[in-house]
């Protein structure tokens, strides 16, 4: 194991928009910053971004995170690819992190590690994605479904909830309330009927396919559904582990509860973006990051 001898003043876990954006931050600040990416930002998933401000006409997810890693670099962040497996508090308040063969050791740690999307059982999801084709967020890209043929995959009240959000948006829309587990309940379904959501029950059968195109969903009666789009409300699991090793304290969900300054319950441990209760969008990570950065910043 390689062990650094180097005493960072901050080491960020997670490469997205919320942990570049502190290190560029830190790094203006002319602190010794370390980056740990395991590669797989939600970010990157994004064909095209239009809500993210100062791209009026957009930006790939891929495009945003290789320019917030370029600016980062330009200021002394160092990227290291892998993934953390444990984090040890040490007797003089320092953080120990254990990365496959190599330890990394900070006075703070910024976790930025995000979410990961429970996905639909879908051949070829992240292609669907890439496409455009499944979307996660109507806060994100509602706007860019605006009346076209859009169905969701949800579970009972989340599902519920997700379709009369999206219903904004397009009156040609279907909920696929998927699994026995979460019929919907009669007021549920009375909220649906007043919005003009068709609800459909039967279980799909098959995912029809062109290439790595989902073409059609067949579902139990025979019949073949065709939508624009498709938005999965199925949730989401927060990488909070690393924290919750430590004992930080985190909601029902899993998210991390911070303060102002975006500190966890234990002293030196910041955190910012998905992994933190709020509304989960860029703008909204990259600002906790500026937050965290700053308090990092005047912690040390």
């Amino acid at each position: 194991m390689t062990h650094s001898n180097h005493l960072l003043d901050c080491l960020i876990i997670g490469g997205g928009p919320a942990g570049l954006t502190a290190a560029i931050y830190l790094g203006r600040y002319r602190r010794t910053v370390q980056m740990i990416d395991a590669g797989n930002s939600r970010a990157s998933l994004i064909p095209l971004s239009h809500n993210y401000p100062g791209f009026p006409e957009g930006i790939s997810g891929n495009d945003l995170l290789t320019r917030l890693r370029d600016q980062a670099s330009r200021y002394g962040a160092a990227l290291f690819s892998g993934k953390v497996e444990r984090i040890v508090r040490q007797a003089d308040s320092t953080f120990k992190a254990y990365a496959a063969d190599k330890t990394f050791t900070a006075r703070t740690i910024l976790l930025a590690t995000g979410v990961i999307d429970i996905e639909p059982a879908l051949p070829n999801f992240q292609d669907a994605i890439k496409q455009g084709y499944l979307r996660h967020c109507p806060i994100c890209d509602g706007f860019e479904i605006i009346d076209q043929k859009v169905a969701v995959f949800g579970q009972g009240e989340t599902g519920v909830k997700e379709a009369l959000f999206i219903r904004h948006y397009t009156s040609d829309l279907s909920l696929i309330n998927l699994g026995d587990e979460k019929k919907l309940n009669d007021q549920e379904r009375k909220l649906l009927c007043k919005a003009n959501i068709k609800l459909i029950e039967q279980p799909i059968v098959e995912v029809q396919t062109a290439g790595k195109r989902i073409t059609g969903l067949k579902i139990s009666d025979a019949t073949v559904l065709h939508f624009d789009a498709l938005y999965s409300a199925l949730g989401s699991l927060v990488l909070s582990g690393l924290a919750v090793q430590l004992g930080a304290r985190c909601d029902d969900s899993g998210n991390l509860i911070v303060n102002s300054a975006m500190q966890t319950s234990i002293e030196g441990l910041f955190a910012a973006g998905d992994i933190v209760h709020g509304l989960n969008q860029i703008c909204v990570a990259t600002g906790q990051a500026a937050i965290a950065a700053t308090a990092i910043h005047h912690y040390l």
